[in-house]
């Protein structure tokens, strides 16, 4: 959202009268007037559900609204930018799943916000407690001159005696059961059953193979960022399964999401570790790469396994992260921090909230739910740039099926490749399931009443969709033209090496570049990751190791599959003089069509570059 520059002043203008056509929540069902509130300090929250700066905000009130509980009300202004948040139950549910514990007005029409001269998401607008505004801040990070502000007016109007204590107008809503509360996003497990980030709980639920079945809960339900074997998590979203073979200590990378950090858990046991992000929001300034866990991230809303790291949806700042997991290290990899929708070189193009990724069957493409230009974006492996399918930019939404350029989606959350190298679209907004083709251009809708789908997970020909309004997964079957796969060709554009079945010997060739030399103080050096699409093509062979040469065992049955080779190998400076030489790591990924023929290479040589 577009933040305009501070306005504060102490005038003494009366504050308008809070109205909206959507009446009032959280009060008991009370309407509230400013005569109601008059002897506290009024905090007066301009929000919209949609707008992660306002997501921010609240955040940043809850300590404010703990503190001086017996003096200060908050009280949300909802205006809407999308057409899905002037309904009103859709109100009413972000005011549940964002844990709003103050009285929000539902203003449909901005009749209190035009009342207010209010011009961007999130505007705060301070009350005194004889009813006169005396500050307005457009944007992030004003709560804490807010509450140099408030303590000021708490003893000036102590003093004046216009100062009331006690207990303000809030009434909290009846809690609702049930195993999910406003889940984000989920992933199948090897045993059939699957992961739920289950947000409005702070934890991740295992269900069964039906969906329903709750087999266990990871997180006590309570916020908090906390390792361990007792782990809490703050609103989780994102979760990426850990590839077959990549042995990392956890099998699961989770994008948690309030606490701004990444966290690893391992199935075995439940047992959660933080991988990147410090607990703190990134602001302008700080760091953009170093050690993950000691670089912070904004708002991490899904992961993927991408280009041999972990990309992440960095909706927080409208870019795309990249944490690495075998360095240990997270840096951008696309984006500016400029909120729009430009394509161009990775390090050029704009986002807005992106909020899904998954990745086409062969690895080459990255598919980005970029949720407030309400488009589908792609990043190239290849080239490392990024387009468009569908979109036009940060105003232009609706439901319109069609050709790509004339198609329209309201705030997608989701991404979901189908077999054919088609993506599935939960179109958050539009309560439906879109379908983009790439080979036809065509953008079609797969089913619609699914109450804020924001995920869905592939399972055989049926796709399994998080009804994230609705608390609860939905299992749809999917279109014939969806399933259909035409080959293993038809999934990379690249010609096939042909390659004998048996063995087949693979070696990475690298030399350290002039000046340097392998870095061997700590351990190996070197490190060699392989597998394979469909998995069965390696009958031996597969998953991680020190050394850049293996034997592998190709499989007599298949005619045809891809190789993905990572390999990665760190060097520094060979200058004896030197105290403090530099290091430097080269990496490469490989996706290697092969062919399986009598006859065929037995021998793979891939060539590691070393950067000067």
């Amino acid at each position: 959202m577009g933040l305009n520059a501070d306005m504060a002043t102490r005038a003494r203008v009366r504050a308008p009268e809070l109205v909206g056509k959507g009446g009032w929540i959280n009060t008991g069902g009370k309407d509230l007037t400013l005569a109601d509130l008059r002897g506290k300090c009024v905090v007066v929250d301009f929000w919209t559900f949609c707008c992660i700066n306002c997501l921010h905000v609240l955040d940043e009130l809850r300590e404010l609204e703990e503190k001086h509980r017996d003096t200060v009300v908050i009280v949300g202004v909802h205006s809407p930018k999308f057409v899905h948040e002037a309904d009103h139950q859709a109100v009413v549910d972000a005011v549940a799943r964002y844990e709003v514990a103050h009285p929000v007005l539902d203003d449909p029409e901005l009749a209190t916000w035009k009342q207010y001269a209010v011009r961007a998401w999130p505007t705060l607008v301070v009350i005194d407690p004889e009813g006169y505004v005396v500050a307005q801040h457009a944007g992030e990070g004003h709560a804490h001159a807010i509450e140099r502000l408030v303590e000021e007016l708490e003893e000036e109007h102590a003093a004046k005696g216009t100062l009331r204590r006690g207990d303000g107008p809030y009434v909290p809503p009846e809690p609702v059961a049930g195993a999910l509360k406003f889940p984000g996003k989920a992933v199948r497990l090897p045993g059939g059953g699957f992961l739920v980030a289950d947000a409005g709980h702070h934890s991740l639920v295992e269900l069964g193979a039906d969906g329903e079945t709750v087999v266990r809960r990871i997180g006590d339900g309570e916020r908090g960022l906390v390792d361990g074997s007792a782990p809490r998590f703050s609103e989780p979203q994102g979760l990426a399964l850990v590839p077959e073979g990549l042995e990392l200590g956890y099998d699961v990378v989770v994008a948690d999401t309030v606490n701004h950090a990444l966290r690893g858990v391992r199935l075995a046991d439940g047992s959660v570790t933080t991988l990147a992000g410090t607990g703190r929001q990134w602001w302008q300034g700080s760091p953009t790469s170093g050690p993950a866990t000691g670089v912070d991230l904004s708002s991490p809303w899904d992961v993927a396994f991408f280009d041999g790291r972990v990309w992440i949806a960095m909706a927080g700042v409208h870019q795309l992260w990249a944490f690495d997991p075998a360095a240990g290290t997270v840096a951008v990899a696309a984006g500016t921090t400029n909120e729009g929708l430009v394509d161009g070189p990775v390090a050029e193009a704009w986002f807005a909230q992106p909020s899904g990724l998954a990745v086409s069957p062969d690895g080459s493409e990255l598919w980005v739910a970029d949720s407030e230009t309400s488009a589908l974006r792609c990043v190239s492996r290849e080239t490392m740039r990024v387009r468009s399918a569908v979109g036009t930019g940060l105003f232009d939404f609706g439901h319109r099926d069609g050709a790509a350029e004339q198609a329209l989606l309201q705030h997608p959350l989701g991404v979901t490749v189908l077999p054919d190298g088609s993506v599935a679209i939960s179109d958050t907004y539009n309560h439906a399931l879109r379908r983009y083709d790439p080979a036809s251009g065509e953008v079609t809708t797969l089913a619609t009443d699914l109450r804020e789908a924001s995920g869905a997970v592939l399972v055989g020909e049926d796709i399994v969709v998080v009804e994230s309004a609705r608390h609860r997964l939905t299992r749809l079957r999917l279109p014939e033209e969806a399933v259909r796969v035409e080959s293993v060709a038809h999934r990379t554009q690249r010609a096939a090496t042909e390659v004998a079945p048996g063995p087949l010997r693979l070696d990475v060739v690298f030399t350290a570049p002039t000046g340097q030399k392998l870095d061997e103080r700590y351990g190996p050096s070197t490190r060699l990751l392989v597998s394979a699409t469909p998995p069965e093509l390696l009958v031996s062979g597969a998953g991680a190791d020190s050394a850049l040469s293996r034997k592998l065992v190709l499989s007599e049955e298949l005619t045809e599959g891809v190789l993905h080779v990572s390999a990665m190998a760190a060097s520094c400076d060979d200058d004896p003089e030197v105290e403090y030489p530099a290091c430097h790591v080269h990496q490469q990924d490989w996706g290697v069509p092969v062919k399986l023929v009598p006859g065929g290479a037995v021998r793979l040589p891939l060539v590691l570059a070393g950067m000067e």
